[in-house]
């Protein structure tokens, strides 16, 4: 169905919002909203001005993808008033919708203020705990925490910071609730996320298709503000071509302040990237790049290792996972460390497409990266031997395992001193954040080994409310393999549990 562009009803909309919302907080609360050029010609004036030939509006649904800190939620907060106080739907039911209970009610809460802040509103409206109303219909706000969800029929849905949904369940209940409305309206306003099976990325990768125009959907809107993955996320032209408030609603010196944050803690470019750049990341956090890997890729002396002390990490696995043994050698000297790693892994997984994942286990044993035991199980007489092995060629101080079917290997190394180290929380916290600072710095020499290189993809970071990390992988996936490093961390933390060194690594090394 064609349409047309009235401006009448999309200055409506727009003088609405200025007349009747205000700002809550800050140095302009109380004062009125007045929407940036951006908010009203990418957003509410085609929301609300974009008519099919029914006289109805072409829009019904909407993606705005925008960074933090350009006045998300006050925008929310207005929409979903015009929407309850000026649309002309009888028996309007808003709902706006967020993934917790606490970001539900900052809209909501923005929203009673406005209402508060304005005589009319405050006269004709009728502002509850969870809701306003005003004649015969509502605005509420809800969460995916909420007992029930269902039994609304929304003329409108808000779904507030989309990319922190815990699944697609409320958003497509919400959804389906508007299906008896003659023109419903469905907003989700959110910033990038790092979840590529969630709903929000499937929405985030539709809208891109429509504005490209590989998808033809003229009940779509599409608005995206971001920075491309190549751009120099510490720049103010990065910024400003991200965040559309740049200048106005948020400040350079926020982001200058937040760019120093990320370069004392590398940790934090990822949550950058997403939250103020709006570029999706493979992760949560960031952690150790490829380029920063790279760092430590010379070539590794085997005459000068013989003359550091080792110290070794051992992550065992009978079938699924490799068994990967490390070494770590510390290099006074010149302030460095040394990684040597090998891995086991048996002949089923090594010739099963399906467990590896396209992984060419062969060419990595040509390279005598890998051995590939025979059976359907790792061979521990093999991992054993090669300890020995290890023992003979180099000053091994001692042999960090973990428990897990150690009885395998640990009571036949005669001479090595083992010594148990969890996988948990307060075992691998400290020793990942030292790997982690000194790969950086490519303080940690490996020779460009090729499978930690593969594995350096995999890894994901795990966190807990004390704010310890751990190694994980990315994803649920028998191709996605972090043993080698969780093996090569064990082996940093056994060097620090031994050497007698107090003092963290990352005070004594600068970024």
């Amino acid at each position: 169905m064609a349409a047309y562009y009235d401006a009448e009803k999309a200055d409506k909309a727009v003088d609405w919002i200025e007349r009747y919302c205000t700002h809550v907080k800050g140095a302009l609360g109380g004062e009125p909203f007045l929407l940036e050029d951006w908010q009203k010609d990418d957003i509410i004036r085609p929301l609300f001005g974009t008519i099919r030939e029914d006289g109805l509006r072409q829009y019904r649904q909407a993606y705005i993808e925008v960074p933090r800190k350009n006045g998300k939620s006050n925008l929310c907060a207005a929409i979903a008033l015009y929407l309850l106080y000026a649309d002309g739907e009888p028996g309007a039911e808003i709902i706006s919708a967020a993934g917790d209970r606490n970001q539900a009610r900052i809209v909501f809460e923005i929203a009673s203020a406005m209402c508060a802040n304005n005589r009319k509103l405050a006269a004709h409206g009728k502002v509850l705990r969870n809701t306003i109303e005003y004649k015969n219909s509502f605005y509420k706000a809800i969460s995916a925490e909420a007992n029930t969800k269902h039994g609304f029929n929304a003329h409108a849905v808000i779904l507030d910071e989309l990319h922190v949904f815990p699944n697609r369940d409320l958003y497509d209940v919400l959804k389906t609730s508007t299906g008896a409305r003659t023109q419903p309206l469905v907003i989700a306003i959110t910033t990038a996320g790092h979840d590529t099976s969630s709903i929000c990325y499937e929405l985030h990768d539709y809208a891109q298709k429509v504005k490209e125009g590989s998808i033809q959907d003229d009940t779509f809107l599409p608005v995206i503000y971001a920075a491309d993955k190549d751009d120099d996320w510490t720049q103010p032209a990065t910024w400003a071509k991200a965040n559309p408030g740049f200048g106005t609603i948020c400040k350079a010196d926020y982001f200058e302040q937040e760019v120093k944050r990320c370069m004392e803690n590398p940790r934090q470019i990822n949550t950058f990237l997403r939250l103020h750049l709006n570029i999706w990341t493979a992760s949560e956090e960031r952690w150790v790049t490829d380029d920063e890997f790279m760092r430590g890729a010379e070539t590794v002396d085997e005459a000068y290792l013989k003359t550091l002390p080792c110290y070794a990490g051992m992550d065992l696995s009978s079938t699924k996972d490799l068994t990967a043994v490390a070494l770590i050698f510390r290099d006074d000297a010149n302030d460095s460390f040394y990684l040597k790693c090998h891995h086991f892994v048996n002949e089923d997984k090594a010739n099963n497409k399906s467990l590896s994942g396209g992984i060419d286990y062969y060419t990595f044993e040509r390279l005598g990266l890998v051995t590939i035991t025979d059976g359907n199980v790792t061979d521990m007489i093999a991992v054993r031997n090669h300890i020995m092995q290890v023992a003979e060629e180099y000053d091994l101080q001692a042999l960090a395992y973990d428990r897990y079917i150690a009885h395998l290997v640990v009571p036949f190394l005669d001479g090595i001193d083992c010594q148990p180290f969890g996988q948990g929380y307060a075992s691998m916290s400290y020793p990942t954040k030292q790997f982690e600072l000194l790969m950086c710095k490519g303080k940690v020499l490996h020779g460009g080994h090729d499978v930690l290189r593969w594995q350096m993809g995999c890894v994901s970071l795990a966190r807990d409310e004390a704010d310890n990390i751990k190694v994980t992988k990315k994803k649920n996936s028998e191709a996605q393999k972090v043993d080698g490093i969780v093996a090569s961390i064990m082996a940093m933390g056994c060097y620090f549990n031994n050497s007698g060194t107090e003092a963290p690594i990352l005070q004594v090394f600068s970024l």
